[in-house]
């Protein structure tokens, strides 16, 4: 809106104005945006001046913005356009036009045309040349001369950043084609050219590959950097450590993390994160981790709470005692734990069923222990979702209605659903719709929990009182309560009613998803009427929904359900496979 603001604007001003910066503050701001339909009015408005002639960069950026938006001949037209008003283009002009011909395969010819004009060809028109090239899968022999030619354009440049310029399109071409090879043997041959900073192009070659997902490539980039006593930045590190984790080599980077740090890297905090993440929880080598968290804590300026906060939150649920030696380990060196890392450690207890020493975690915080670090809402929820995982109903209670409102917390919606998702789970449905009765506001997770446990229950003609009482009139229903209330209905032997209900939604203008349709379907097919699943999928259909792969998985399950009736009625009819020998057992 911004930019179609400035062009009406423009509009306006062109026939009063005869400023010729108006016309190049305006072509810059709509050419930064792309709009190449404004880009064009703005280039017809200026035409019709004709005492005004668009300087040489104006014509350069619209030509560039036509090349680069697939529009090339529009860009040819206005270099002849610029010719005729007197204009004479220079390399930039041509170097634009080449890159939109590359996409065609005629840049040649622009080429031919740059030198009859007397344009002489820079490093980065070569750099332009070589990625249309190889985009279009042209002969390595002549790729090869174009890099040569480029070498020698780039030693005869007084512009280095030119030369940057071509050597980033030129490396980010290969990569783009998957011509990594030729990326490594131009870091064998470093330096090519003595007009490129060495650093500059190796942080290139490590930023294209990992782009492209080459991270161990960069790593040997890297190799080949250090061998020539070159030091990648921070950055170039980050990059590679950082894709090397996610893609499952988290061992290979927390190699070269090690030969980092002996010049005097550190990983950023994502980094770090992930890295940790991946060496506790898959490799599960807590030595390599614990040496990863010291290189974290001698970082200077470095929140130490949140780095000892990473390294609880990986721990294995089932090492206790490695959750206590990393807590007193941190009062040991007097780096006080915060909030964060008290909840993460008494979420680990839980976990392990160990609730008893979450608790006194808990009551040390009370008796504010921990340089007067208090509990918060997240506190309570932890203790009481772990005392309700191993049916110590009663405690979690207490600390839900005495303990909390004592300390002053009033329990959240949050807190609420994690009690009755407990009590339900225990089979404890009367219970739970008593603290629900508590509840000051409840959302459309807390309807979820209620109706998915209450039919868990075997009490479904509750949850359709429920839902009729409670849910449907607060208007605090999404597809999550969709979806409980169906599948209760289906598991509990009611698939009509399931579909009526469904049916019934649509009808008073929601609209369902594919989750609330396929558990339809599904319940369809558990009792074998096809018929009805494929009337749901055309239902899906008619509501502008499509079957996604979860459907049709559904449905095939049908069918083979059928194959296998159909084999024991075939294997069962003796009379049948008696006179009929050579007849198939399966028939679809």
């Amino acid at each position: 809106m911004h930019v179609l603001s400035s062009l009406a604007f423009f509009h306006s001003v062109m026939f009063q104005m005869n400023e010729p910066a108006m016309s190049s503050l305006r072509v810059c701001y709509l050419g930064k945006h792309r709009m190449l339909h404004c880009v064009l009015s703005v280039n017809q408005i200026v035409m019709l001046k004709p005492c005004f002639v668009p300087s040489v960069v104006n014509f350069n950026r619209l030509i560039h913005q036509f090349c680069t938006g697939l529009r090339v001949r529009v860009g040819h037209m206005l270099l002849l356009k610029m010719k005729g008003m007197g204009q004479w283009p220079n390399v930039v002009t041509y170097t634009s036009l080449i890159d939109g011909y590359c996409g065609i395969g005629v840049a040649g010819k622009v080429f031919d045309e740059m030198s009859e004009w007397g344009v002489k060809a820079n490093s980065l028109t070569f750099s332009v040349l070589i990625g249309g090239v190889v985009c279009n899968k042209g002969s390595e022999f002549e790729s090869s001369l174009l890099v040569e030619k480029m070498w020698e354009h780039m030693d005869e440049e007084d512009d280095v950043l030119v030369n940057h310029a071509a050597f980033t399109n030129l490396i980010n071409s290969f990569c783009q084609a998957g011509l990594f090879k030729s990326v490594f043997d131009i870091a064998e041959k470093m330096p090519e050219c003595k007009n490129i900073n060495d650093g500059f192009a190796y942080a290139q070659m490590i930023d294209s590959l990992c782009r492209y997902g080459r991270h161990h490539g960069a790593s040997r980039i890297v190799y080949m950097m250090t061998k020539r006593g070159c030091v990648p930045s921070s950055v170039s590190y980050n990059s590679i450590i950082h894709g090397l984790t996610k893609n499952g080599g988290y061992l290979r980077a927390y190699q070269l993390l090690e030969q980092a740090v002996e010049a005097g890297y550190t990983p950023s905090e994502t980094t770090y994160k992930i890295l940790i993440e991946r060496l506790c929880l898959e490799e599960y080598d807590l030595v390599k981790a614990k040496k990863l968290l010291d290189i974290m804590l001698n970082k200077e300026g470095v929140d130490k709470a949140r780095v000892y906060n990473c390294a609880l939150s990986q721990i294995k649920t089932d090492v206790s005692t490695e959750l206590l030696n990393t807590l007193v380990t941190m009062l040991e060196t007097r780096c006080h734990p915060d909030v964060v890392t008290l909840n993460t450690v008494i979420n680990g207890f839980c976990k392990m069923g160990k609730v008893d020493d979450g608790i006194k975690v808990l009551n040390d915080m009370v008796m504010k222990k921990f340089n007067f670090c208090t509990p918060d809402s997240v506190t309570f929820t932890t203790i009481i979702s772990g005392l309700l995982s191993i049916g110590r109903t009663k405690e979690a209670l207490d600390i839900l209605f005495k303990l909390m409102p004592e300390k002053g917390f009033h329990p959240n919606v949050i807190t609420y659903n994690v009690v009755l998702r407990g009590l339900f789970k225990l089979n404890l449905a009367r219970e739970a719709m008593n603290v629900f009765k508590r509840m000051v506001d409840a959302d459309c997770t807390t309807h979820a929990i209620i109706i998915g446990g209450l039919c868990e229950c075997d009490r479904v003609d509750e949850a359709k009182v429920f839902w009729d009482d409670v849910v449907w009139p607060s208007k605090v229903h999404d597809s999550f309560v969709y979806s409980a209330m169906v599948k209760g209905l289906c598991c509990g032997g009611k698939f009509n009613e399931a579909c009526d209900f469904a049916y019934e939604l649509v009808d008073c203008g929601v609209r369902l998803n594919v989750v609330n349709y396929n558990i339809l379907i599904e319940g369809a097919c558990k009792l074998g009427l096809k018929k009805d699943a494929y009337q749901i999928v055309g239902e899906m259909r008619k509501n502008g929904l499509v079957p996604d792969a979860v459907t049709w998985r559904i449905i095939d399950k049908l069918h083979k359900k059928k194959v296998i009736r159909t084999v024991k009625s075939d294997y069962s009819d003796n009379h049948f496979q008696n006179t009929h020998p050579n007849a198939p057992l399966i028939v679809l």
